[in-house]
């Protein structure tokens, strides 16, 4: 049985020009994937200004796309396995093409959000069987390489959205953002369909077999997490009668999964390959990972876009020197990781790195700080996720085989997808509640029989009536303008408060990471054959 199982691996080996080919279709489709989770950010004022939405409304446009995803994620192994790879990994691009044309095309917000749904079911397959197709392209041996080159769009990817965006709508209009993936899905459609190969993995299911039932309690723990953690801060969290449902819902949603999937002959995520060591102990890096990557992603342009007043593209524009760092370590990192060199180690080594840039930035955030200030902070950051992110998805994968790697990079990529949302979700909540505590503790060293409070109040006032105002309304403006200054200090103070706080957690894993003595033999990519 074992044999076999190899040998069909073995099988979907590739060797030159093929997988070459391959390896740059299945990174394209990772790259449009993940562009398109962040590519919208920067469009949403002229969506809603042309569109006639509130921003509670086209908010969904964002959160649409992400409940699609993550609720498609853990599936994409099973259908896979149903349809054949090279038909379903097709289909989804082509899915992601048409609902990404048809977005272009919306007339009304809710047209809009329906085909971001559509896009988001595409492209969440073909994030995951894009790694599948890579790590199975790929000898065992060379494993760490396959997933360097994977990592490249994974990590690049989230930074491109923001500047492209800005981009293509101060040159054209918003429509642009989608419609620049048609010809790029067009292209990767063709490719998968000429040099994309499906591994037999078994007899399919009929559709009496189909676990229905696992599917609905997948959607509904998903979809409702998903929900909760988009849409938690502006909500006010459990205050809303919708957040609370939607919690309870997403706990019997997930207890009644797992009972399914264990009780359940065929079912659609295969829980037992949790079994494998490796795979469980990546996964929960795959979150922490997730975590700082679109953590960081989401606070940085705030920061620079909310204190400091810069434009949209010059904030996206920011993180692009760190994430051509990322990109230009990730051959290294596989080629280290083939020569041998530990996993648990390389991965240690990122989270102190990781928390260096934290620290760092933490270190030389006020209203005024420039680029110059942050380019090395985040050139860390891009040193930090490249060591992190090779050497997790390899360890987590390292010891599977066959159909394994697919269920095993399902859980790998929804972890990942998971952490982000947590990331976010925790930043903006944070951020909005450490920013009300600052705001009180400024407020009370800022009274008015201070002396130097009063003297500041009167610069102000004297400098507001040189401008033709009288006393009173100078006096207004002057207190106005006290009020502004002190509410960005207190955000300045709390946006260092969540670096600190995520620079404390990923110090926290290190232990944690290098307690796993038992795997490192296993995840000696050249042991696995």
């Amino acid at each position: 049985m074992a044999g076999a199982t190899v040998q069909s691996e073995d099988s979907l080996v590739l060797y030159g020009f093929d997988r070459v080919i391959i390896t740059i279709t299945a990174v394209l489709c990772a790259l449009l994937e993940i562009v398109d989770t962040t590519i919208v950010n920067v469009a949403l004022n002229e969506m809603r200004g042309s569109l006639g939405a509130t921003l509670t409304d086209v908010a969904w446009v964002i959160t649409a796309y992400a409940i699609a995803n993550v609720i498609v994620i853990p599936m994409t192994s099973w259908l896979s396995q149903q349809f054949g790879r090279r038909n379903y990994f097709a289909a989804s691009i082509i899915i992601f093409t048409v609902a990404s044309f048809a977005c272009g095309n919306a007339d009304n917000i809710w047209e809009l959000v329906t085909f971001r749904f559509i896009q988001g079911m595409g492209g969440g397959a073909l994030l995951v069987t894009a790694q599948t197709i890579i790590t199975e392209s790929y000898p065992a041996e060379k494993r760490g390489i396959a997933q360097a080159i994977y990592g490249m769009g994974v990590i690049v990817g989230p930074t491109l959205g923001p500047p492209l965006g800005g981009w293509i709508v101060d040159n054209w209009s918003w429509p642009y953002i989608f419609y620049i993936n048609v010809p790029l899905g067009i292209i990767a459609t063709m490719l998968s369909l000429i040099y994309v190969k499906s591994p037999k993995y078994g007899e399919k299911l009929k559709a009496s077999q189909v676990d229905w039932w696992g599917i609905l309690f997948l959607i509904a723990f998903i979809g409702s997490l998903q929900f909760v953690l988009e849409h938690g801060q502006q909500d006010d969290w459990f205050e809303s009668h919708e957040i609370v449902t939607l919690s309870i819902v997403a706990v019997f949603g997930l207890l009644a999964f797992i009972w399914r999937e264990s009780v359940y002959e065929h079912p659609i995520v295969n829980l037992s390959v949790l079994n494998d060591a490796n795979l469980r102990i990546g996964t929960i890096m795959c979150f922490i990972l997730g975590f700082g990557l679109y953590g960081s992603t989401f606070v940085i342009p705030i920061y620079t876009q909310s204190i400091l007043g810069w434009p949209a593209l010059d904030a996206g524009m920011l993180l692009i020197p760190s994430s051509l760092m990322t990109a230009f370590m990730m051959p290294f990192i596989g080629k280290m990781i083939q020569n041998g060199v530990p996993q648990t180690y390389m991965v240690a080594t990122g989270f102190m790195v990781f928390f260096g840039f934290t620290f760092w930035m933490y270190s030389i955030m006020t209203p005024n700080t420039g680029a110059e200030h942050m380019f090395w902070p985040l050139i860390l950051r891009g040193i930090g996720l490249g060591l992190l992110f090779v050497p997790i998805t390899t360890m987590a994968l390292s010891t599977l085989k066959g159909k394994s790697i697919g269920e095993g990079a399902a859980f790998t990529g929804m972890m990942r997808q998971l952490g982000g949302s947590f990331g976010i979700a925790l930043i903006s909540t944070f951020i909005t509640r450490f920013t009300q505590s600052h705001r009180v503790n400024l407020v009370a060293h800022e009274t008015a029989t201070d002396f130097q409070t009063q003297q500041h109040l009167l610069q102000l006032q004297r400098g507001f009536m040189s401008r033709g105002l009288s006393a009173s309304e100078a006096l207004n403006k002057a207190y106005a303008a006290m009020d502004g200054a002190v509410m960005k200090q207190a955000t300045v103070l709390s946006y260092m408060d969540v670096f600190l706080y995520l620079g404390i957690l990923f110090l926290i894993c290190i232990p944690f990471i290098l307690l796993v003595k038992q795997g490192k033999s296993k995840v000696d990519m050249s042991s696995v054959h």
